[in-house]
């Protein structure tokens, strides 16, 4: 089992940064890769950004790419999303992931664990 528990989400203007946090606990993670997604109301579940844990190699969604990072914090078990330039249409419940393929990928069916989300609105 893993368990994962996002924070970080809140109000922010257009053109502001926030970061977001995974936490994660129950196994090492060493051989996981760790996904974020988000979902407005009435939209399906899209990808934003995927980690290997082991090695650091990462993959970006085209409409963040250049804008958010995602990173770990291997001590704490801890993977981070950092949102910078934020538009309106960034608004949405933001997901932790963790999956146990090897590959990184951007389907949400290839993911095993996931978070309970935060909520980012970003005002125009």
């Amino acid at each position: 089992q893993v368990q994962l528990v996002e924070s970080g989400g809140g109000l922010v203007q257009a053109g502001g940064s926030l970061r977001l946090s995974c936490a994660a606990s129950g196994r090492t993670l060493s051989s996981y890769s760790m996904g974020w997604f988000r979902q407005a109301p009435g939209k399906e579940r899209e990808f934003v950004a995927a980690l290997r844990w082991s090695g650091g190699s990462t993959l970006y969604a085209d409409s963040v790419k250049g804008r958010f990072t995602i990173s770990r914090d291997n001590a704490q078990n801890t993977v981070y999303l950092q949102m910078n330039s934020l538009k309106p249409e960034d608004t949405a419940v933001y997901y932790c992931a963790a999956s146990r393929r090897l590959g990184l990928t951007s389907y949400g069916y290839t993911y095993d664990y996931w978070g309970q989300g935060t909520q980012v609105t970003v005002s125009s």
